[in-house]
């Protein structure tokens, strides 16, 4: 005995692309497709990829010119660094030159200070010399003329202690006998 089995399903008719509404035929999907044609139709036709482009050309020239202008900064910087350089090492040599000039005045000056100053000494001793010698003539004629003066001193005292007024009548008569016959 076969027993069978019916089933019945209840069902609605399915609809055609059940899952997605659909407008004048075309899906979501559909719909952005033709967005995106229709903004690049737009974008083609206001000519924005030309005016990217300029705008890159523009910016690459800017960039280039900027290149090009650092380059040449750089070699500026280049000529100045061994203009420079070159100053420094001329500025050295300058230096030891001076240095070398400083010295040499320096032991000129120091040796013409030393003559300079050994011909001080040998004026200031000879003019010491020549004033111990002056002192010198000066106390011997002095002591001479002490010496002349205690010795007339000591003659007319002589004289006066051993003349009386006879002896020097007899002198002053002889004096005028010797100056007469002249």
């Amino acid at each position: 005995m076969s027993e069978q089995q019916t089933t019945a399903t209840i069902g609605h008719a399915p609809a055609p692309d059940a899952g997605e509404p659909t407008y004048l035929g075309l899906n979501p999907g559909g719909w952005v497709a033709l967005a995106m044609v229709l903004v690049f139709a737009i974008l083609i036709w206001k000519k924005v990829p030309g005016a990217i482009g300029r705008a890159l050309d523009s910016k690459i020239a800017l960039i280039r010119d900027q290149l090009a202008e650092a380059e040449s900064l750089r070699k500026e910087a280049e000529a100045l660094k061994a203009e420079y350089e070159a100053k420094s090492a001329s500025a050295d040599k300058d230096r030891e030159a001076l240095l070398e000039r400083a010295r040499h005045e320096a032991g000129e000056i120091v040796a013409k200070a030393k003559a300079d100053a050994e011909s001080l000494i040998e004026r200031r001793t000879r003019m010491a010399e020549d004033k111990i010698a002056a002192e010198e003539r000066s106390a011997i004629e002095q002591l001479r003329a002490s010496a002349a003066e205690a010795a007339a001193k000591a003659a007319a005292r002589l004289i006066a202690e051993r003349h009386d007024a006879g002896t020097d009548a007899k002198l002053v008569d002889q004096a005028i006998k010797e100056l007469a016959p002249r």
